[in-house]
Protein backbone atom coordinates (compact mmCIF):
# COMPACT_ATOMS: atom_id res chain seq x y z
CA UNK A 1 0.00 0.00 0.00
CA UNK A 2 1.43 3.64 -0.89
CA UNK A 3 2.41 5.80 1.81
CA UNK A 4 0.46 7.92 2.71
CA UNK A 5 1.11 9.24 5.89
CA UNK A 6 2.87 12.76 4.70
CA UNK A 7 -0.13 14.32 2.42
CA UNK A 8 1.58 17.66 2.48
CA UNK A 9 5.01 17.19 0.67
CA UNK A 10 5.20 18.83 -2.01
CA UNK A 11 6.17 17.20 -5.35
CA UNK A 12 9.77 17.51 -6.63
CA UNK A 13 9.64 18.30 -10.38
CA UNK A 14 13.10 16.49 -11.22
CA UNK A 15 12.20 13.45 -9.25
CA UNK A 16 8.83 13.30 -10.18
CA UNK A 17 9.98 14.18 -14.16
CA UNK A 18 12.19 11.15 -13.48
CA UNK A 19 9.03 8.78 -12.08
CA UNK A 20 6.61 9.55 -15.19
CA UNK A 21 9.60 8.89 -17.81
CA UNK A 22 10.11 5.04 -15.43
CA UNK A 23 6.37 4.36 -15.43
CA UNK A 24 5.81 5.18 -19.51
CA UNK A 25 8.45 2.74 -19.49
CA UNK A 26 7.16 0.12 -17.28
CA UNK A 27 3.71 0.15 -19.29
CA UNK A 28 5.01 -1.75 -22.21
CA UNK A 29 6.50 -4.97 -20.87
CA UNK A 30 3.73 -4.95 -17.98
CA UNK A 31 1.19 -4.90 -20.84
CA UNK A 32 2.66 -7.57 -22.95
CA UNK A 33 3.17 -9.76 -19.71
CA UNK A 34 -0.83 -9.16 -18.95
CA UNK A 35 -1.37 -9.96 -22.93
CA UNK A 36 0.69 -13.17 -22.38
CA UNK A 37 -1.21 -14.58 -19.43
CA UNK A 38 -4.71 -13.49 -20.46
CA UNK A 39 -3.79 -15.11 -23.68
CA UNK A 40 -3.08 -18.16 -21.93
CA UNK A 41 -6.07 -18.21 -19.70
CA UNK A 42 -8.30 -18.03 -22.85
CA UNK A 43 -6.31 -20.70 -24.87
CA UNK A 44 -6.53 -23.27 -21.76
CA UNK A 45 -10.12 -22.41 -20.93
CA UNK A 46 -11.28 -22.70 -24.82
CA UNK A 47 -9.51 -25.81 -25.18
CA UNK A 48 -11.08 -27.22 -21.95
CA UNK A 49 -14.56 -25.63 -22.50
CA UNK A 50 -15.15 -25.62 -26.16
CA UNK A 51 -12.60 -27.48 -28.54
CA UNK A 52 -12.31 -30.53 -26.47
CA UNK A 53 -16.05 -31.18 -25.84
CA UNK A 54 -16.16 -30.66 -29.60
CA UNK A 55 -13.59 -33.44 -30.35
CA UNK A 56 -15.71 -35.82 -28.29
CA UNK A 57 -18.61 -34.93 -29.79
CA UNK A 58 -20.61 -33.31 -27.51
CA UNK A 59 -22.59 -29.98 -28.32
CA UNK A 60 -22.30 -28.37 -24.82
CA UNK A 61 -20.00 -29.88 -22.27
CA UNK A 62 -22.08 -32.83 -20.03
CA UNK A 63 -23.24 -32.31 -16.64
CA UNK A 64 -20.04 -34.54 -15.22
CA UNK A 65 -17.27 -32.73 -17.59
CA UNK A 66 -16.63 -30.03 -14.57
CA UNK A 67 -15.37 -32.74 -12.18
CA UNK A 68 -12.02 -33.92 -13.23
CA UNK A 69 -10.91 -30.41 -14.43
CA UNK A 70 -11.75 -28.77 -10.78
CA UNK A 71 -10.45 -31.50 -8.93
CA UNK A 72 -6.99 -30.88 -10.82
CA UNK A 73 -7.22 -27.38 -10.38
CA UNK A 74 -8.14 -27.64 -6.48
CA UNK A 75 -5.16 -30.25 -6.19
CA UNK A 76 -2.81 -27.34 -7.94
CA UNK A 77 -4.01 -24.59 -6.44
CA UNK A 78 -4.16 -26.13 -2.92
CA UNK A 79 -0.28 -26.99 -3.62
CA UNK A 80 0.37 -23.42 -4.78
CA UNK A 81 -1.48 -21.61 -1.30
CA UNK A 82 0.29 -24.66 0.86
CA UNK A 83 4.01 -25.27 -0.24
CA UNK A 84 4.70 -22.37 -2.46
CA UNK A 85 6.48 -18.85 -1.32
CA UNK A 86 3.58 -15.80 -1.45
CA UNK A 87 0.33 -18.94 -0.85
CA UNK A 88 -0.41 -18.42 -4.27
CA UNK A 89 -1.71 -14.87 -4.18
CA UNK A 90 -3.63 -13.06 -1.54
CA UNK A 91 -7.17 -14.31 -0.90
CA UNK A 92 -9.67 -13.13 -2.62
CA UNK A 93 -12.18 -12.59 0.41
CA UNK A 94 -9.98 -9.78 1.52
CA UNK A 95 -10.38 -7.38 -1.49
CA UNK A 96 -8.45 -5.94 -4.09
CA UNK A 97 -4.04 -7.11 -3.01
CA UNK A 98 -2.60 -3.38 -3.66
CA UNK A 99 0.74 -4.21 -1.87
CA UNK A 100 4.16 -5.11 -3.69
CA UNK A 101 4.57 -8.14 -4.59
CA UNK A 102 8.48 -9.64 -4.09
CA UNK A 103 9.43 -11.84 -6.93
CA UNK A 104 9.78 -15.23 -5.21
CA UNK A 105 5.48 -15.42 -5.13
CA UNK A 106 5.33 -14.87 -8.83
CA UNK A 107 5.74 -18.94 -9.31
CA UNK A 108 2.18 -19.63 -6.84
CA UNK A 109 0.78 -17.09 -8.04
CA UNK A 110 1.25 -17.77 -11.78
CA UNK A 111 0.80 -21.54 -11.08
CA UNK A 112 -2.80 -20.78 -8.37
CA UNK A 113 -4.08 -18.23 -11.28
CA UNK A 114 -3.35 -20.82 -14.64
CA UNK A 115 -4.56 -23.90 -12.76
CA UNK A 116 -7.54 -22.98 -11.64
CA UNK A 117 -9.01 -19.70 -13.50
CA UNK A 118 -9.51 -21.61 -16.71
CA UNK A 119 -10.38 -25.14 -15.11
CA UNK A 120 -13.15 -23.70 -13.95
CA UNK A 121 -12.65 -21.74 -10.53
CA UNK A 122 -15.75 -19.03 -10.02
CA UNK A 123 -13.00 -16.27 -10.03
CA UNK A 124 -11.67 -13.56 -12.21
CA UNK A 125 -8.30 -12.98 -13.55
CA UNK A 126 -7.92 -9.11 -11.66
CA UNK A 127 -5.70 -10.24 -8.66
CA UNK A 128 -3.52 -12.23 -10.39
CA UNK A 129 -2.97 -9.55 -12.88
CA UNK A 130 -2.34 -6.58 -10.03
CA UNK A 131 0.46 -9.04 -8.49
CA UNK A 132 1.82 -9.68 -12.17
CA UNK A 133 2.32 -6.16 -12.66
CA UNK A 134 3.57 -5.04 -9.37
CA UNK A 135 5.73 -7.74 -8.93
CA UNK A 136 7.56 -7.32 -12.54
CA UNK A 137 7.55 -3.80 -12.19
CA UNK A 138 10.06 -4.39 -9.20
CA UNK A 139 12.09 -6.65 -11.22
CA UNK A 140 12.75 -4.59 -14.13
CA UNK A 141 13.55 -0.92 -11.46
CA UNK A 142 16.34 -3.41 -9.90
CA UNK A 143 18.77 -1.73 -12.08
CA UNK A 144 17.63 1.56 -10.43
CA UNK A 145 17.38 -0.15 -6.65
CA UNK A 146 19.94 1.67 -5.09
CA UNK A 147 18.61 5.43 -6.57
CA UNK A 148 14.90 4.49 -5.21
CA UNK A 149 13.67 4.95 -2.10
CA UNK A 150 11.19 2.79 -0.76
CA UNK A 151 7.99 4.98 -1.43
CA UNK A 152 9.42 5.52 -4.82
CA UNK A 153 9.81 1.57 -5.47
CA UNK A 154 5.89 1.15 -3.78
CA UNK A 155 4.19 3.76 -6.15
CA UNK A 156 5.70 2.21 -9.28
CA UNK A 157 4.93 -1.15 -8.03
CA UNK A 158 1.13 0.00 -8.09
CA UNK A 159 1.75 1.36 -11.48
CA UNK A 160 2.79 -2.05 -12.82
CA UNK A 161 -0.65 -3.05 -11.34
CA UNK A 162 -2.06 -0.04 -12.81
CA UNK A 163 -0.96 -0.96 -16.26
CA UNK A 164 -1.54 -4.68 -15.98
CA UNK A 165 -4.90 -3.95 -14.90
CA UNK A 166 -6.07 -1.52 -17.69
CA UNK A 167 -5.77 -4.93 -20.24
CA UNK A 168 -9.14 -6.33 -18.56
CA UNK A 169 -10.97 -3.59 -18.32
CA UNK A 170 -10.74 -3.19 -21.60
CA UNK A 171 -10.13 0.88 -20.69
CA UNK A 172 -7.22 2.17 -19.06
CA UNK A 173 -9.25 4.63 -17.19
CA UNK A 174 -10.98 2.14 -15.34
CA UNK A 175 -7.63 0.51 -14.63
CA UNK A 176 -6.58 3.35 -13.24
CA UNK A 177 -9.34 4.71 -11.30
CA UNK A 178 -9.40 0.99 -9.34
CA UNK A 179 -5.93 0.84 -8.41
CA UNK A 180 -5.96 4.66 -6.79
CA UNK A 181 -9.41 4.94 -5.26
CA UNK A 182 -8.37 1.27 -3.80
CA UNK A 183 -4.74 2.92 -2.19
CA UNK A 184 -7.36 5.48 -0.18
CA UNK A 185 -4.92 8.48 -1.35
CA UNK A 186 -5.08 12.10 -1.43
CA UNK A 187 -3.51 15.14 -1.58
CA UNK A 188 0.09 15.50 -2.79
CA UNK A 189 0.09 11.29 -2.29
CA UNK A 190 -2.40 11.46 -4.90
CA UNK A 191 -0.74 13.96 -7.92
CA UNK A 192 2.37 11.72 -7.01
CA UNK A 193 0.64 8.27 -8.03
CA UNK A 194 -2.42 9.32 -10.49
CA UNK A 195 0.06 10.31 -13.03
CA UNK A 196 2.23 7.72 -13.43
CA UNK A 197 -0.88 5.02 -13.43
CA UNK A 198 -2.82 6.98 -15.78
CA UNK A 199 0.35 7.18 -17.82
CA UNK A 200 1.34 3.41 -17.56
CA UNK A 201 -1.93 2.14 -18.18
CA UNK A 202 -2.61 4.63 -21.18
CA UNK A 203 0.81 3.50 -22.73
CA UNK A 204 -0.46 0.17 -21.74
CA UNK A 205 -3.56 0.22 -23.46
CA UNK A 206 -2.00 0.98 -26.48
CA UNK A 207 -0.69 -2.51 -27.04
CA UNK A 208 -3.84 -3.82 -26.60
CA UNK A 209 -6.18 -1.03 -29.25
CA UNK A 210 -2.77 -0.22 -31.72
CA UNK A 211 -2.20 2.74 -33.40
CA UNK A 212 -2.73 3.77 -36.81
CA UNK A 213 -2.74 0.50 -38.77
CA UNK A 214 -1.90 -1.44 -36.33
CA UNK A 215 -4.97 -3.41 -34.40
CA UNK A 216 -2.99 -4.13 -31.28
CA UNK A 217 -2.72 -7.33 -29.79
CA UNK A 218 -6.36 -9.27 -28.73
CA UNK A 219 -7.44 -10.88 -26.58
CA UNK A 220 -10.91 -11.21 -24.57
CA UNK A 221 -11.85 -8.28 -21.75
CA UNK A 222 -14.34 -7.62 -20.36
CA UNK A 223 -17.36 -5.73 -22.43
CA UNK A 224 -20.83 -6.09 -23.27
CA UNK A 225 -21.88 -5.94 -26.67
CA UNK A 226 -24.07 -3.42 -27.53
CA UNK A 227 -27.46 -2.80 -25.59
CA UNK A 228 -30.82 -1.16 -26.58
CA UNK A 229 -31.82 1.21 -23.90
CA UNK A 230 -33.97 4.33 -23.50
CA UNK A 231 -33.54 7.46 -24.25
CA UNK A 232 -33.64 7.96 -20.37
CA UNK A 233 -34.61 6.06 -17.41
CA UNK A 234 -38.15 6.22 -16.22
CA UNK A 235 -39.79 6.89 -13.18
CA UNK A 236 -40.63 3.05 -12.21
CA UNK A 237 -36.62 2.68 -13.31
CA UNK A 238 -35.41 4.95 -10.52
CA UNK A 239 -38.25 3.90 -8.01
CA UNK A 240 -37.29 0.32 -8.79
CA UNK A 241 -33.80 0.99 -8.36
CA UNK A 242 -32.60 1.00 -4.55
CA UNK A 243 -34.80 -1.65 -3.52
CA UNK A 244 -32.83 -4.05 -6.27
CA UNK A 245 -29.86 -2.40 -5.36
CA UNK A 246 -30.22 -3.26 -1.65
CA UNK A 247 -31.34 -6.86 -2.70
CA UNK A 248 -28.32 -7.21 -4.67
CA UNK A 249 -26.05 -5.63 -1.97
CA UNK A 250 -27.37 -8.50 0.41
CA UNK A 251 -26.77 -11.29 -1.56
CA UNK A 252 -23.40 -10.49 -2.58
CA UNK A 253 -22.65 -9.88 1.10
CA UNK A 254 -24.30 -12.97 1.97
CA UNK A 255 -22.18 -14.73 -0.54
CA UNK A 256 -18.68 -13.15 1.03
CA UNK A 257 -20.06 -14.53 4.56
CA UNK A 258 -20.31 -17.80 3.09
CA UNK A 259 -16.37 -17.11 1.86
CA UNK A 260 -15.37 -15.72 5.15
CA UNK A 261 -16.43 -19.42 6.83
CA UNK A 262 -14.58 -21.31 3.73
CA UNK A 263 -11.66 -19.00 4.83
CA UNK A 264 -11.51 -20.10 7.98
CA UNK A 265 -11.52 -23.96 7.64
CA UNK A 266 -8.92 -23.20 4.39
CA UNK A 267 -6.39 -21.34 6.90
CA UNK A 268 -6.24 -24.40 8.91
CA UNK A 269 -6.24 -27.34 5.98
CA UNK A 270 -5.33 -24.86 2.87
CA UNK A 271 -4.86 -27.81 0.53
CA UNK A 272 -8.07 -29.87 1.64
CA UNK A 273 -10.41 -27.06 1.56
CA UNK A 274 -8.91 -26.05 -1.91
CA UNK A 275 -9.91 -29.47 -3.33
CA UNK A 276 -13.06 -29.54 -1.50
CA UNK A 277 -13.96 -26.37 -2.83
CA UNK A 278 -12.82 -26.75 -6.18
CA UNK A 279 -15.30 -29.97 -6.64
CA UNK A 280 -18.25 -27.97 -4.79
CA UNK A 281 -17.76 -25.66 -7.61
CA UNK A 282 -17.75 -28.61 -10.19
CA UNK A 283 -21.42 -30.10 -8.18
CA UNK A 284 -22.47 -26.28 -8.61
CA UNK A 285 -22.19 -26.34 -12.33
CA UNK A 286 -23.17 -30.30 -12.65
CA UNK A 287 -26.49 -29.74 -11.03
CA UNK A 288 -27.24 -26.55 -12.77
CA UNK A 289 -26.88 -28.73 -16.30
CA UNK A 290 -29.09 -31.66 -15.02
CA UNK A 291 -31.82 -28.59 -14.04
CA UNK A 292 -31.65 -26.57 -16.62
CA UNK A 293 -30.39 -28.48 -19.64
CA UNK A 294 -27.80 -25.40 -20.04
CA UNK A 295 -24.10 -25.80 -20.23
CA UNK A 296 -21.47 -26.28 -16.97
CA UNK A 297 -19.82 -23.44 -18.54
CA UNK A 298 -21.89 -20.67 -17.42
CA UNK A 299 -21.61 -22.10 -13.62
CA UNK A 300 -17.73 -21.90 -13.37
CA UNK A 301 -15.33 -19.53 -14.41
CA UNK A 302 -15.02 -15.89 -13.65
CA UNK A 303 -18.78 -15.15 -15.50
CA UNK A 304 -17.09 -12.75 -18.57
CA UNK A 305 -18.69 -14.75 -21.34
CA UNK A 306 -21.85 -15.55 -19.88
CA UNK A 307 -22.30 -12.02 -18.76
CA UNK A 308 -21.81 -10.82 -22.47
CA UNK A 309 -24.63 -13.70 -23.25
CA UNK A 310 -27.15 -12.17 -20.59
CA UNK A 311 -26.70 -8.71 -22.20
CA UNK A 312 -27.06 -9.80 -25.95
CA UNK A 313 -30.05 -12.06 -25.72
CA UNK A 314 -31.76 -11.80 -22.49
CA UNK A 315 -34.98 -13.62 -23.39
CA UNK A 316 -33.00 -16.84 -23.70
CA UNK A 317 -33.25 -17.39 -20.34
CA UNK A 318 -36.35 -18.57 -18.29
CA UNK A 319 -37.04 -17.36 -14.92
CA UNK A 320 -36.08 -20.85 -13.63
CA UNK A 321 -32.46 -20.87 -15.27
CA UNK A 322 -32.16 -17.35 -13.79
CA UNK A 323 -33.19 -18.59 -10.80
CA UNK A 324 -30.32 -21.57 -10.72
CA UNK A 325 -27.86 -19.81 -12.27
CA UNK A 326 -27.98 -17.18 -9.11
CA UNK A 327 -28.23 -19.65 -6.57
CA UNK A 328 -25.77 -22.36 -8.18
CA UNK A 329 -23.36 -19.45 -9.07
CA UNK A 330 -23.61 -18.03 -5.69
CA UNK A 331 -22.99 -21.32 -3.90
CA UNK A 332 -19.70 -21.59 -6.28
CA UNK A 333 -17.86 -17.87 -6.00
CA UNK A 334 -18.52 -18.05 -2.28
CA UNK A 335 -16.72 -21.17 -1.46
CA UNK A 336 -14.01 -19.73 -4.41
CA UNK A 337 -13.56 -16.62 -2.36
CA UNK A 338 -12.99 -18.39 0.42
CA UNK A 339 -10.70 -21.29 -0.42
CA UNK A 340 -9.14 -20.31 -4.33
CA UNK A 341 -7.19 -17.51 -5.42
CA UNK A 342 -8.08 -15.20 -8.19
CA UNK A 343 -10.08 -11.65 -8.03
CA UNK A 344 -13.51 -11.30 -6.52
CA UNK A 345 -15.06 -8.67 -9.16
CA UNK A 346 -16.31 -10.65 -12.36
CA UNK A 347 -18.07 -13.02 -10.70
CA UNK A 348 -19.79 -10.80 -8.75
CA UNK A 349 -20.97 -8.65 -11.74
CA UNK A 350 -22.73 -11.73 -13.34
CA UNK A 351 -24.76 -12.34 -10.05
CA UNK A 352 -25.96 -8.58 -10.04
CA UNK A 353 -26.70 -8.52 -13.87
CA UNK A 354 -29.15 -12.18 -13.05
CA UNK A 355 -30.63 -10.71 -10.34
CA UNK A 356 -31.53 -7.23 -12.84
CA UNK A 357 -32.66 -9.41 -15.43
CA UNK A 358 -34.69 -11.57 -13.47
CA UNK A 359 -36.04 -8.36 -11.55
CA UNK A 360 -36.57 -6.64 -14.92
CA UNK A 361 -39.89 -8.58 -15.19
CA UNK A 362 -41.16 -6.12 -12.19
CA UNK A 363 -43.80 -3.58 -13.61
CA UNK A 364 -42.42 -0.64 -15.92
CA UNK A 365 -38.76 -1.90 -14.71
CA UNK A 366 -36.69 -2.14 -18.64
CA UNK A 367 -34.33 -4.85 -19.03
CA UNK A 368 -31.37 -2.74 -19.67
CA UNK A 369 -31.76 -0.44 -16.46
CA UNK A 370 -32.26 -3.36 -14.12
CA UNK A 371 -29.31 -5.00 -15.47
CA UNK A 372 -27.52 -1.77 -15.00
CA UNK A 373 -28.51 -1.68 -11.64
CA UNK A 374 -27.66 -5.35 -10.52
CA UNK A 375 -24.07 -4.77 -12.01
CA UNK A 376 -23.66 -1.59 -10.27
CA UNK A 377 -24.64 -2.29 -6.41
CA UNK A 378 -22.88 -5.86 -7.04
CA UNK A 379 -19.61 -3.82 -7.27
CA UNK A 380 -20.31 -1.42 -5.19
CA UNK A 381 -21.18 -3.84 -2.17
CA UNK A 382 -17.77 -6.47 -3.67
CA UNK A 383 -15.13 -3.92 -2.67
CA UNK A 384 -15.34 -0.28 -1.18
CA UNK A 385 -14.60 1.52 -4.14
CA UNK A 386 -17.83 3.13 -5.48
CA UNK A 387 -16.27 5.68 -7.73
CA UNK A 388 -14.71 2.63 -9.36
CA UNK A 389 -17.62 0.82 -9.28
CA UNK A 390 -19.49 3.46 -11.04
CA UNK A 391 -16.96 4.16 -14.09
CA UNK A 392 -16.34 0.45 -14.45
CA UNK A 393 -19.94 -0.14 -14.74
CA UNK A 394 -20.74 2.83 -17.07
CA UNK A 395 -17.91 2.26 -19.26
CA UNK A 396 -19.36 -1.39 -19.86
CA UNK A 397 -22.82 -0.08 -20.98
CA UNK A 398 -21.30 1.21 -24.32
CA UNK A 399 -23.88 3.45 -26.23
CA UNK A 400 -26.19 2.90 -23.05
CA UNK A 401 -24.02 4.50 -21.05
CA UNK A 402 -25.29 8.46 -21.20
CA UNK A 403 -28.89 7.05 -20.73
CA UNK A 404 -28.18 5.04 -17.86
CA UNK A 405 -25.44 6.78 -15.44
CA UNK A 406 -27.92 8.51 -13.04
CA UNK A 407 -29.52 5.19 -12.38
CA UNK A 408 -26.08 3.67 -11.92
CA UNK A 409 -24.60 5.94 -9.53
CA UNK A 410 -28.13 5.90 -7.85
CA UNK A 411 -27.40 1.79 -7.31
CA UNK A 412 -23.84 2.63 -6.72
CA UNK A 413 -24.71 4.62 -3.63
CA UNK A 414 -27.48 2.07 -2.43
CA UNK A 415 -25.54 -1.08 -2.89
CA UNK A 416 -22.24 1.07 -0.96
CA UNK A 417 -24.65 2.38 2.06
CA UNK A 418 -26.01 -0.83 2.57
CA UNK A 419 -22.80 -2.67 2.81
CA UNK A 420 -20.77 -0.37 4.59
CA UNK A 421 -23.12 1.03 6.85
CA UNK A 422 -25.81 -1.57 7.64
CA UNK A 423 -24.61 -4.54 6.85
CA UNK A 424 -21.32 -4.01 7.75
CA UNK A 425 -21.55 -2.67 11.27
CA UNK A 426 -24.24 -5.51 11.81
CA UNK A 427 -21.49 -8.35 10.87
CA UNK A 428 -19.00 -6.46 13.54
CA UNK A 429 -21.56 -6.30 16.54
CA UNK A 430 -22.24 -10.05 15.84
CA UNK A 431 -18.66 -11.08 15.93
CA UNK A 432 -18.18 -8.52 18.99
CA UNK A 433 -21.10 -10.64 20.82
CA UNK A 434 -19.28 -13.71 19.69
CA UNK A 435 -15.92 -12.67 20.99
CA UNK A 436 -17.63 -11.91 24.37
CA UNK A 437 -19.34 -15.00 25.05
Amino acid sequence: MPDTQDRTEPVRPRPYARLLVMSAGLGIPVSLAAFVFLALLHEIQHQVWDALPETLGYEVPPWWWPLPWLAIAGALVGLAIRSLPGHGGHRPIDGLGMGPVPADHLPGILLAALAGLPLGVVLGPEAPLLAIGSGLALILVRPWDATLDERTRTVLAVVGSAAALSAIFGNPLVGAVFVIEAAGLAGPTLARLVLPCMLASGIGALVFTGMGTWTGLEIASLALPDVDAPVRPDVADVLWAVPLAVAVAILVRTVHRLGGVVAGLAARHPFAVAVGAALVVALCAGCYTVVTGRSPEEVVLSGQLTLAQLAADPGAWGVGALVALLALKSLAYGVSLGALRGGAIFPAILLGAAAGLLAGGLPGFGAVPALAVGMAAATAATLPVPVSAAVLVTMLLGDAAAAMTPIVLVAVVAGYVTEQFVLRPRRAARQAAAAAT
